[in-house]
């Protein structure tokens, strides 16, 4: 299984930036995907979720601003991020909980990471 994330980039405050991630490989299923981030000096944290059947969850710093979604049937799952602010500098990483197999569970992949930069 891999999770393949692009769209990051550098961008000036105020601006939009899209985030996309698809996940290919061996997959049974996906439980909900979502979009994580390491600013400098920081620890990993989630940014939005969003499960299978459509249900999102925003950290509250980016409430109004950030809007996560995914499309089941080509495992994908995008953030458009929009009024981008300095401190959402940070290292972006897609999240999903994917099974492999009818009997497997499901377990938590990640992607490669892509640089967000909010600077003018």
């Amino acid at each position: 299984v891999q999770l393949q994330a692009s769209g990051g980039g550098l961008v000036q405050p105020g601006g939009s930036l899209r985030l996309s991630c698809e996940a290919s490989g061996s997959i049974f299923g996906i439980n909900g995907m979502g979009w994580y981030r390491q600013g400098p000096g920081k620890e990993r944290e989630l940014v939005a979720d969003i499960t299978i059947s459509g249900r999102t969850n925003y950290q509250d710093s980016v409430k109004g601003r950030f809007t996560i979604s995914a499309d089941n049937a080509k495992n994908t799952v995008s953030l458009q991020m929009n009024n981008l602010k300095p401190e959402d500098t940070a290292v972006y990483y897609c999240n999903a909980d994917i099974k492999k197999t009818w009997y497997s569970s499901f377990n938590a992949y990640w992607g490669q990471g892509t640089q967000v930069t909010v600077s003018s």
